[in-house]
């Protein structure tokens, strides 16, 4: 065997001032930022390990306290930041992070519900909701039931005594139903339910829960605070301790994490959110009368529009609507018909989700996600997003595409 003889250089090979050879130097070099450094950008701090100054501060360490960091699974200061700000754009006091608004649904279910428990969803719920319910109900010994979202304070004639979480949407993401959120908070509150609502409509900044005593706010981040259709998170807002420390320890039991880069996607994302988020309000407002217009439309599903159900909570309790809504075609058009309207769409791209720039459509059969309540309309159901083309552009290409495909 030939003796390879080949030394580093010599100055490579020589101690540094801690008397450490370089390959241990660039290992153990300090990265504390430099006093007086400062930028715009919240710093990127990837880490799975969390180092401690001593043992003492190790074996002081308590989960339930927010600011101590133990690993980097739970947090880091990028995350950390987004999960200030986030809780304090819903006026809430804490908040934690998960993979996709399904995931912080998800730990709300295994955070606050055991077997024996009870839980009603609204009828109009996101539908991977429902199907979640209904797998613990299937698998774990929980029951679910579905009620109307607008029976206001008559949700208390559905509390039984193992009734620990009620949730609501505002508006339905398909059907657009606004409940009257301050009548069911309140119920529950009396009753010692919880509430937990899904706010991904308003981003936080059209409706702000708390102030109208719900216990629990979940986003999908996906959406508006991304605003590039390029991150999947999700966030729980709370305000009672007690809740976010079981919702905390349900995370940190599931070993759920999410990506520091992603956070700062949102981080960049968040300063211009609610320019954003006004411009696709101004943008839908704007074809969704021009839509009311048309032969083709029996029904414009829009919150802000007097016919739509529950208009009045929406004006009592909203200040902005975004970029969603759906229309109801007369039911002389055939599925066939609808579908080939969809397709011929050349600027609105089909698929599911909000929040970005770009414009999409999603026609949907409501009837069979509908349990606790008939469905009022015979005709089709479609989706709009509206993103941040030139609305002309937008109304032309809906325009095109109706005369060509919804004939007689």
């Amino acid at each position: 065997m030939t003796q390879d003889n080949r030394k580093p250089s010599g100055a490579l090979d020589k101690p540094d001032a801690n008397g450490w050879h370089w390959q241990t130097n660039i290992l153990h070099a300090d990265t504390q930022l430099p006093a007086g450094f400062a930028a715009m950008p919240v710093p990127v701090a990837r880490a799975s390990t969390v180092i401690f100054p001593d043992l003492a501060a190790m074996r002081s360490l308590d989960w339930k306290n927010d600011s101590q960091w133990r690993y980097g699974l739970h947090a880091t200061p990028t995350s950390m930041e987004l999960m200030r700000r986030l809780a304090a754009l819903e006026g809430g006091k804490h908040c934690l992070l998960f993979p996709s608004g399904l995931g912080a649904i998800s730990n709300v279910y295994f955070g606050l519900i055991q077997s024996g428990d009870d839980v009603l969803i609204p009828d109009n719920a996101y539908s991977p909701n429902r199907e979640h319910g209904d797998w613990l109900q299937a698998s774990f010994g929980i029951t679910v039931r579905y009620y109307d979202p607008l029976i206001g304070d008559g949700i208390g004639a559905l509390i039984q005594p193992n009734t620990k979480l009620i949730w609501l949407e505002a508006p339905g993401s398909v059907t657009m139903e606004v409940p009257d959120i301050p009548a069911i908070a309140r119920v529950a509150r009396e009753r010692g339910v919880l509430t937990a609502i899904d706010n991904t409509y308003s981003a936080g900044i059209a409706f702000r829960p708390f102030d109208h005593g719900v216990d629990i706010s979940v986003q999908a981040l996906t959406k508006y605070q991304s605003g590039g259709s390029d991150v999947l998170m999700g966030s729980v807002v709370t305000i009672d301790d007690d809740v976010h420390h079981r919702l905390k320890q349900a995370r940190m039991r599931m070993g759920v994490g999410v990506s520091v880069d992603d956070c700062s996607l949102l981080l960049r994302s968040l300063p211009n959110m609610q320019l954003r988020f006004e411009a696709h309000d101004r943008a839908a407002m704007t074809l969704a009368t021009w839509l009311k217009t048309r032969p083709e439309i029996v029904a414009v599903l829009h919150p802000a529009f007097e016919d739509c159900p529950g208009y009045q909570n929406f004006r009592r309790d909203f200040t902005g609507a975004g970029g969603l809504f759906s229309v109801v075609f007369d039911e002389r058009y055939s599925q066939a018909q609808i579908d080939a309207f969809i397709e011929a769409l050349r600027l609105f791209k089909i698929g599911f989700s909000w929040g970005g720039a770009h414009s999409l459509v999603v026609p949907y059969r409501v009837p069979s996600m509908r349990t606790a309540m008939p469905w009022p309309h015979k005709g089709a159901l479609v989706r709009f997003y509206i993103g941040l083309e030139d609305v002309r552009d937008l109304q032309a290409d809906i325009e095109t595409s109706l005369s060509a495909h919804l004939v007689g």
